[in-house]
């Protein structure tokens, strides 16, 4: 995978074809401290994300020629730089796709700026390595079995094999295996991950823990790592003192 360049300032790329809407959101952003480049195609859009000088890029899926998904996934082939997809308003279908694509978040159209710049600051929030009061992120590794997480160079390595994760993907696995062996509801998950309230018609954390599921694989005896529990949440299991996975 590609290794991405930090950027020195806060510099979002806005991929949309809808030029009247890139100019309403830029003078926004720029506002609120951004600085702000913005693509009208998607082709070119990809090229441009890859560069590495962004934080984060803002997608509109609905683009022709090359759509938001077909981007997403050039982007999501060589770099993990966060995503936040813009949606046609009502459609779930689009949203639940870009999720399990490794959009970091969602946001659909027509959107209040207020709401897109607290989706933004959340996102961005969950990326830097260094914590709101200037002092720096622990460096103490998570080990729980097989999986060692390094939180300082947000790297999870599962049998000594690196797992390449999502943003979103990294911080919901930190925060299952500081809780491991018990349930963490998925209202605490989905404000302390994605930095807003749980709604129960919004099914974001469930598609991004089943991105999860996928990508760190199972447990020794078969097993569910991250077992859901009905109607409360999910939890990561402990392995066994056997070293094979608990029931």
């Amino acid at each position: 995978m590609q290794t991405q360049i930090k950027p020195t300032t806060e510099q979002l790329l806005v991929i949309d074809d809808d030029v009247e809407l890139c100019k309403l959101v830029t003078r926004y952003l720029a506002q609120e401290g951004f600085q702000i480049e913005s693509v009208n195609g998607g082709a070119s859009g990809a090229e441009r994300a890859l560069s590495g000088n962004y934080a984060l890029v803002v997608l509109d899926v609905m683009m022709p020629g090359v759509n938001g998904f077909d981007v997403l996934r050039r982007i999501r082939a060589e770099s993990r730089i966060p995503v936040l997809m813009l949606t046609a308003k009502g459609d779930a279908l689009d949203r639940v796709l870009g999720l399990e694509m490794g959009a970091d978040d969602y946001l659909p159209k027509p959107f209040n700026p207020q709401e897109l710049v607290a989706r933004i600051r959340a996102i961005l929030r969950r990326v830097r390595p260094d914590r709101a009061d200037g002092s720096p992120a622990s460096v103490t590794p998570i080990v729980v079995g097989d999986v060692e997480m390094d939180q300082g160079a947000r790297v999870v390595r599962r049998q000594g094999e690196v797992v390449n994760l999502t943003s979103v993907e990294f911080d919901l696995l930190e925060a299952l295996l500081h809780a491991a062996g018990q349930v963490v509801g998925r209202e605490k998950l989905t404000r302390d991950v994605l930095g807003r309230e749980f709604s129960p018609f919004d099914r974001s954390i469930d598609t991004h823990v089943c991105n999860l599921r996928k990508k760190i694989g199972l447990l020794a005896d078969g097993t569910e790592r991250i077992k859901g529990v009905r109607g409360i949440g999910y939890l990561y299991a402990l392995p066994s003192p056997s070293g094979r996975g608990s029931g």
